[in-house]
């Protein structure tokens, strides 16, 4: 076997042990879907999560999820239980599909359109789903967390034909060991070489570029802790906020529900205060950590 394709079997195993749930399509019985975005015969779907009495009359705030996978695989069940625990905090969580090599022979930069399609989508359609369009967040995790760090920073790779008076832009980010860094030493560089300049959050930020919470290990293989540090430098230099938390001893997808040490109920927990602090959530925490 090459080299190449060993190193690709390595990601690509990482990829699918850092996933919450492994089917695809996702099978979310307390979420309801809606299609976003057509393109050709592929359907696009949210699966939107609502807290406990909402009413469209409503105006909450709003977070979407992007999957991790490499830009290859994935599925939009990673973030379930985020999803749930918000929507029971009072946000309107949704948790998105999008295009990927592996089912639709896509590159990176279209895995970029689809996510500010997504939150192109949510803010015009904020009415019809409660949500307040001043309070709306993208999240996820590696290269579903660049999905969401691209619409924050990134201009341009807008899908063609939508209407670009409506910001794709998210208000907030929250980014679990998110691939920020496609640079000539950063993970994805060879699929975007051409272009790593205009889809690399971390070589777009700029005056503007919504707060970030940031979560990562450091003994992940994909992104150094340095890169966070280098992100979170550059935000603050912006004039932007990002709060980056390093966890000692964790690889790369330990924030999923299941993994040992309690990552997942600790980094909800910080996500939680992120958005209070923001004034999006009120009061205390409901999540406990065993």
């Amino acid at each position: 076997m090459k080299a190449s394709l060993i190193f690709s079997s390595i990601i690509l195993a990482l990829a699918a042990s850092a996933l919450g749930k492994p089917s695809y399509p996702p099978e979310l019985p307390d979420a309801r879907e809606e299609v976003y975005k057509t393109i050709g015969e592929t359907k696009l779907k949210l699966w939107i999560f609502e807290p406990n009495g909402h009413k469209i009359s409503d105006k909450r705030p709003a977070v979407v999820f992007f999957f991790g996978g490499g830009w290859r695989a994935g599925t939009p069940g990673q973030f379930e239980m985020q999803c749930k625990y918000l929507a029971s905090r009072g946000m309107i969580t949704m948790t998105a599909d999008y295009r990927v090599s592996s089912r639709h022979g896509t590159k990176a930069t279209a895995c970029v359109e689809d996510g500010k399609s997504a939150v192109r989508w949510i803010r015009q359609n904020a009415k019809k789903l409660g949500v307040d369009p001043e309070r709306l967040a993208a999240g996820g995790g590696s290269a579903g967390g660049h999905v969401a760090a691209a619409t924050g920073t990134v201009s341009g790779l807008e899908e063609e034909g939508e209407d670009l008076s409506v910001s794709s832009k998210p208000d907030a980010l929250a980014l679990f060991n998110p691939v920020y860094d496609n640079g000539p030493k950063g993970y994805g560089h060879s699929r975007v070489a051409g272009r790593y300049k205009e889809i690399s959050p971390i070589h777009n930020i700029r005056k503007g570029t919504p707060p970030a919470i940031v979560f990562l290990g450091d003994r992940d293989s994909l992104i150094p802790v340095s890169t966070a540090e280098k992100y979170k430098a550059l935000m603050e230099k912006a004039g932007s906020r990002s709060d980056l938390h390093v966890y000692a001893g964790q690889p790369h997808g330990f924030f999923n529900k299941g993994k040992k040490g309690n990552y997942y109920e600790k980094t909800v927990l910080e996500m939680d205060k992120f958005f209070v602090s923001l004034g999006w959530l009120q009061g205390k925490p409901t999540i406990k950590i065993p």
